[in-house]
């Protein structure tokens, strides 16, 4: 996953693998929409389901000069 350090935007992602299109729908909607990779992160998803792997992938992200200012 490529993030914009400055806005926490969602720049690329790549996932392959079983149900990898699942995981891809649920990360394209929040590009489109714009918003921060922290949506996706602190997002309860259904279980079992390969998106709820989303939340440890990005827990451990360092916080970005946005959140650090809040």
């Amino acid at each position: 996953m490529l993030i914009d350090v400055h806005s926490d935007r969602i720049l690329g992602f790549t996932v392959f693998g079983t149900e990898a299109s699942e995981m891809m729908a649920a990360v394209q909607t929040a590009m489109l929409s714009g918003l921060p990779y922290t949506v996706l992160r602190d997002a309860i998803f259904a279980h079992p389901t390969a998106a709820e792997g989303l939340g440890p992938l990005l827990a451990s992200l360092p916080a970005s000069a946005l959140q650090q200012a809040a």
